[in-house]
């Protein structure tokens, strides 16, 4: 029985303490940051640049392929065995280039993924350090980004920190 009221003695303020202590939670809509941030603007503008540059190479690639095709389709019955055969390695080879060509450029790893890291890198660690430091001057305990895989069912809009986020942005 002692022991019970000596639990209860040291337990129970521990517990009105633990229960008393609220979490603070902000949320940002990255999207809505990342659309507002002109550096984000910016740099979306050169990676579109690139794409448009590449994929123009690639059309041409790809209409110089069909019209040798198209040559060797009219041509085949009257062209040796040889030239025959000279002519689909030219076919299969330019095949192999375009794909090389659009594995290099827009691959897992190639030349546009390793650009969009090199231009959004800079811009997300900004935002990032931003938002860390809104949420340490509104002593948030946790922020969360909508736009993300989370879903709020329903946030008050004062826990939303986006438009600090942008107006701090806006003032670097």
């Amino acid at each position: 029985m002692k022991l019970i009221f000596i639990s209860l003695f040291v337990y129970l303020p521990l517990l009105s303490f633990v229960s008393n202590a609220q979490l603070k939670i902000g949320y940002v809509d990255s999207d809505t940051i990342m659309d507002n941030y002109p550096d984000v603007q910016d740099a979306r503008q050169q990676l579109d640049a690139l794409v448009q540059e590449w994929q123009a190479e690639v059309r041409k690639l790809e209409s110089e392929l069909k019209a040798k095709q198209d040559d060797y389709e009219k041509r085949k019955l009257i062209m040796t065995e040889q030239t025959s055969m000279e002519v689909m390695a030219e076919i299969t080879k330019l095949q192999k280039d375009i794909a090389d060509y659009r594995d290099k450029k827009f691959g897992a790893n190639g030349e546009l993924f390793q650009k969009q890291n090199e231009l959004m890198k800079p811009i997300q660690n900004k935002v990032f350090t931003i938002i860390q430091q809104v949420a340490t001057e509104e002593e948030l305990d946790f922020v969360f980004d909508r736009s993300g895989d989370i879903l709020f069912l329903y946030a008050k809009p004062e826990y939303d920190l986006t438009a600090k986020v942008v107006e701090r942005l806006k003032l670097e």
